[in-house]
């Protein structure tokens, strides 16, 4: 793959601290969410504005689309649903083993209608404090959460490999965990993937290969499936909180830029008020991996 700078990308939109992202793919609209500014926002390949809602909810780490149309996304409480044609919404998960939760940041679809996804604390990263350990769970398209792996420092960044059985998951500040995935979706014989300290977003591409971006990093780390460590794709930019593949032939790439000192401002509380981070669009010689989306029924 050719190297390429940021002026080689197109910048479609700017905010404070940008995080979730999403391509709806039938409305041709990228959803992305500002974890400072607060909501979430869709814009048109070209960068025209679409539309914004939750502009009060912030830490949306996590932006699905559901079968239907709505979009979900994470944060603190739970995981939302809004219609951005009604207007309406609603939340599809709130409580976990009956008590309400603290957060919860990435999701992937499962491949049967549900979710993975993990839990955080966001309580603690709002205090800038240390978070406590966070876990992995399955929400089914009946709406049963099952957890499935506890221990893990801080989730992020959730990819699931279908046709290989294997799930990643980001542990901020420590590297990229893989797990196997059984015949019944739950998870055996963890092991790290990639040691990296600012692990964050990640996506599949058609081959299998991870590309892992991190909060400190200007540059994609691509992991095969196989755990060899393929050549970096640098950008030149700031560092690199999500990506997600889009476009007619999923060739287009998509990914939010934050300064390079940013993670680390939020995660000691300090306090982000201007608008440098930003939204690019790359092309890749690769497709990304194709996902069925989760068909929830919402109401």
């Amino acid at each position: 793959m050719a190297e390429q700078t940021v002026d080689s990308f197109v910048k479609l939109a700017s905010g404070t601290y940008l995080e979730g992202l999403a391509i709806d793919m039938a409305r041709d609209i990228i959803w992305y969410s500002d974890v400072i500014a607060g909501g979430i926002h869709g814009i048109k390949p070209d960068g025209t504005k679409v539309t914004s809602f939750n502009e009060e909810r912030m830490w949306t780490g996590g932006i699905i689309v559901n079968a239907d149309g709505a979009v979900l996304s994470t944060g603190e409480g739970g995981i939302m649903w809004n219609n951005p044609d009604t207007g309406a919404s609603g939340w599809l998960l709130s409580e976990l083993d009956g008590q309400p939760i603290s957060g919860i940041n990435e999701m992937v679809p499962d491949g049967t209608g549900g979710i993975f996804f993990g839990t955080t604390d966001i309580e603690m990263v709002i205090k800038g404090e240390a978070t406590r350990p966070t876990a992995l769970y399955r929400l089914t398209v009946d709406g049963e959460a099952i957890k499935l792996a506890d221990g893990i420092g801080f989730t992020n960044g959730i990819m699931y490999d279908a046709a290989r059985k294997r799930l990643y998951c980001n542990d901020t500040f420590h590297g990229t965990w893989v797990f196997d995935v059984r015949d019944d979706l739950t998870l055996e014989n963890k092991r790290m993937l990639l040691a990296k300290e600012d692990a964050d977003g990640m996506a599949l591409d058609a081959d299998g290969n991870a590309w892992i971006t991190g909060f400190r990093s200007s540059y994609f780390a691509r992991m095969a499936p196989d755990g060899t460590e393929l050549s970096k794709l640098e950008t030149g930019g700031g560092s690199i909180t999500q990506v997600r593949f889009g476009g007619p032939d999923l060739r287009d790439y998509y990914f939010n830029s934050v300064p390079s000192d940013g993670g680390d401002t939020l995660k000691e509380g300090g306090e982000m008020t201007g608008h440098n981070s930003f939204l690019f669009r790359g092309r890749s010689d690769t497709p990304g991996m194709a996902f069925s989306p989760p068909r929830f029924k919402l109401r």
